[in-house]
């Protein structure tokens, strides 16, 4: 059994709980280390906004659940430039044909 801190008092996990969690559900609730890479899956992007020096992205992860990111607007500009984006566009294109 696995106990995480809580506001109400600790939660405890079965290994089964923990085994049936997706990598995101097992990092917010303690059970990785905090240095771990956490892989998701961005499957439908639905919503776009640019506030103040932030970007976000929502849509729908792997599993159909809403998910966002939040990126710093400069450094999303910084990556996300023209150079970037001719790449993505080059790798899309070649996937593409092979289907």
């Amino acid at each position: 059994m696995t106990q995480i801190a809580d506001p109400t008092g600790p939660i405890e996990f079965t290994e089964k709980d923990i085994a049936q969690m997706t990598e995101q559900e097992k990092f917010m609730n303690g059970l990785l280390p905090e240095d771990k890479l956490i892989h998701k899956r961005m499957n439908d992007i639905n919503t776009f906004q640019a506030h103040e020096n932030e970007v976000y992205l929502r849509g729908t992860d792997e599993y159909g659940k809403d998910f966002q990111i939040c990126f710093d607007s400069y450094n999303f500009l910084e990556w996300i430039d023209t150079e970037h984006l001719k790449y993505i566009k080059k790798q899309l294109t070649k996937y593409i044909k092979t289907k």
